[in-house]
């Protein structure tokens, strides 16, 4: 059986502190746990002890109200209405599907983006400005893995949100987000960035060959709000927000739009991403491999296998071999791995270090191409979704 507790609030009223009527085993009182009619004189409170200012990083700031930022950056979200078509056995074609999302320009002369999501199977699309402006999209480029797609309008001069630093979001940081949650044009809602960094390990049910570094956000998002911007205070978008934690409250995740612009060049002229890749599937360190290895610390990314006849079994890697820098770009674990590798560019000779057991070597490795991923027929079910 439990033992029952007692909670016993205090009441504050200025310098005057009311003890607990009540509670605990002494007598109702005023200040003390026996009845007394004497008056208590509370000593003057102690002044708090004196901080140092602190400064925030440019931009960054606590705001009194969003508004003035809401005001700003609206014009440049976007709603996104899709449609999903197909030709029948007479050549008439019907709907089989509608989407709806969001968006924002982030290129006044008409590009935008959004996620891949958002328009993947659109026979066709459009964007509504504000209340009233309709304009037809097409799509210039996409990449399911990231889940990340950009379109273009054919108008210039158009208002638009500047591509922020997801690197310098901290912890804590206040952000906010617009968009169309269940076609609530341009809703803003506002909270911090919770957490940065979470892998597909912690967010799974999504694309599995898909590379994922969000940043987790409480601000309120909701389907609809795929493709819209998540802003700091400085007005820049670090993020797009992306997928939510089903049965739970405020539980959000975004794109950090670092991953995103080292992709725009590409997107924009192929209108895709061919991706590298080294020939071997990795793991994290844990600390049993830490022992079993000998190694002189848990970083990096751990060989599980080498693919047989590719660039890292031509180039002398090994299982359990730990990869600790790609190029001189610090591994933490396999997820950045990965993705370096991925964006590093098909025949790219790349250096790798590489510690086995106790030794360090510097390895050099010429990049193949990822193979494409197969489509999953059976999507196990996740407490993660889009929104």
């Amino acid at each position: 059986m439990g033992v029952r507790s007692q909670v016993c609030p205090i009441l504050a009223l200025g310098a005057l502190s009311l003890a607990p009527l009540g509670c605990g085993k002494g007598k109702l009182g005023l200040g003390g746990p026996t009845a007394s009619a004497s008056a208590v004189v509370a000593a003057p409170p102690t002044p708090p002890p004196a901080t140092s200012t602190v400064i925030l990083p440019g931009g960054i700031s606590a705001p009194a109200t969003f508004a003035n930022l809401a005001a700003k950056a609206d014009p440049a979200v976007v709603f996104v209405k899709t449609l999903q078509e197909q030709t029948g056995r007479t050549g008439r074609r019907r709907v089989v599907g509608e989407g709806l999302g969001s968006a924002f320009v982030y290129d006044p002369s008409g590009l935008i983006l959004t996620n891949n999501h958002v328009i993947a199977n659109a026979t066709d699309i459009e964007v509504t400005f504000g209340k009233t402006r309709i304009m037809k999209a097409t799509v210039v480029g996409r990449d399911p893995p990231t889940d990340i797609a950009v379109l273009r309008v054919d108008a210039k001069g158009l208002p638009h949100l500047p591509l922020g630093d997801s690197d310098r979001s901290r912890v804590g940081d206040w952000v906010m987000a617009i968009g169309n949650p269940f076609g609530l044009s341009h809703t803003v809602s506002a909270g911090i960035v919770s957490a940065k960094g979470r892998t597909r390990s912690e967010v799974r049910g999504l694309n599995s060959s898909g590379y994922f570094n969000f940043l987790q956000t409480d601000a309120s998002i909701n389907p609809g709000n795929s493709g819209g911007p998540l802003i700091d205070t400085g007005g820049n978008v670090v993020g797009i927000n992306t997928a939510i934690r089903a049965q739970a409250n405020n539980i959000g995740f975004a794109i950090p739009i670092n991953m995103v612009k080292e992709l725009l060049p590409r997107l924009i002229a192929d209108g895709k991403i061919t991706r590298s890749a080294i020939g071997i599937v990795v793991d994290a360190v844990r600390a049993d491999d830490v022992q079993r290895l000998k190694l002189n610390k848990p970083e990096g990314a751990l060989v599980r296998q080498v693919v047989p006849g590719g660039p890292a079994s031509r180039a002398g890697l090994a299982a359990d071999d730990v990869i600790r820098a790609l190029d001189g770009k610090p591994i933490s674990g396999p997820e950045r791995l990965r993705w370096l590798a991925s964006i590093a560019g098909v025949g790219k000779k790349v250096e790798l270090k590489v510690a086995r057991g106790r030794r360090e070597l510097d390895m050099k490795v010429t990049l193949g191409e990822l193979p494409a991923p197969k489509p999953s027929l059976t999507p196990s079910p996740s407490p993660f979704g889009r929104p």
